[in-house]
């Protein structure tokens, strides 16, 4: 059993949990990843790693990222690091691997239909033992995907882990836009706002330049944008129609979820721990530190608490 998340003394708050393993930790992996870019059902392109070897001898890790992650962030590739026994895929979202994607879309909280195709892809590749892990708004799309599967997911699903979940997204953007947090806010909204500044390039029509002006905070970006652009009719639609807590009690594959209760990101309603009680295939393991995707542990030995956690949830019988 692997013991609660103790912090060392120099990270005593959830800011300080997340900015530091974020900022300085860094993964040295022994194999560099096969760049793999694939066609997706509507012509456009995703970016995915490859590790390991042949997908029918080993069981494979797919793992998804927060936002605007990647592929390389080092919560992907310490988890890669840690389940070095099996084959693993990180894939990047759409625009999130260093180059635009095509189409007038992107990504987005509850857009699975990407890590539906991922999945298909790998089954396709011949993976027999897939194992899912998301971080963050990739824990959201991950926690969706099971839930959209109902009673019937793909045989080949084992288990799944989430990690800093933002379960209930309304809540946690308004968690987010607090003063205390303007930090993340502002690095969000530059990379954001860079990269719907080169799809309105291509799509003036679509997204104008007084668009992109009126974008002062992340709810604005999703109700400008992110809302509009994919089918919904504000942020707030958005939000109430892609967020994983309404799909939980639909999910059939043994799950796990860690959140953080000091975690900055996250409101009260992403810690249902009554709930999630209820429910026969979701655990909810609430920590009282931790912060956003940090758990870095106070005897850091080239791990975090949350990799050893998964690993123990992956490994440990049903």
């Amino acid at each position: 059993m692997v013991e609660n998340y103790t912090p060392p003394l120099w990270l005593p708050d959830g800011h300080t949990q997340s900015i530091y393993p974020s900022v300085f930790r860094k993964v040295t992996l022994s194999e560099t990843p096969r760049r793999e870019r694939v066609t997706t059902p509507d012509q456009d392109f995703l970016d995915i790693d490859w590790y390991g070897g042949e997908l029918s001898e080993r069981p494979l890790l797919i793992v998804s990222h927060g936002l605007e992650g990647s592929s390389d962030r080092q919560y992907v590739t310490g988890l890669i690091h840690k389940m070095k026994g099996m084959n693993a895929l990180a894939w990047n979202y759409r625009s999130c691997s260093g180059e635009p994607n095509k189409n007038l879309r992107f990504y987005h909280s509850g857009a699975t239909d990407d890590l539906d195709f991922i999945i298909k892809l790998a089954i396709e590749r011949g993976a027999k033992d897939i194992y899912l892990a998301g971080f963050s708004l990739g824990g959201n799309l991950t926690l969706k995907w099971l839930g959209e599967q109902g009673k019937n997911p793909p045989q080949m699903i084992r288990k799944a882990v989430a990690f800093s979940v933002p379960l209930h997204l309304s809540s946690s953007s308004k968690q987010l836009a607090k003063r205390e947090n303007r930090l993340y806010t502002h690095r969000f909204l530059q990379t954001l706002i860079k990269k719907v500044k080169e799809k309105s390039a291509r799509y003036p029509q679509d997204i104008t330049v007084e668009m992109i002006d009126s974008i002062k905070s992340l709810v604005d970006f999703d109700d400008v944008i992110t809302g509009p652009l994919h089918g919904f009719k504000d942020g707030e639609d958005y939000y109430e129609k892609s967020s994983s807590l309404y799909f939980l009690d639909q999910i059939n594959v043994p799950t796990l979820i860690v959140n953080a209760k000091n975690d900055p990101f996250l409101s009260a309603e992403c810690i249902p721990e009554s709930f999630v009680k209820t429910l026969d295939f979701v655990q909810l393991d609430a920590q009282e530190k931790g912060g956003h995707c940090g758990f870095y542990p106070k005897n850091y030995q080239g791990y975090t608490w949350s990799e050893n956690r998964a690993e123990h949830w992956f490994k440990k019988s049903v």
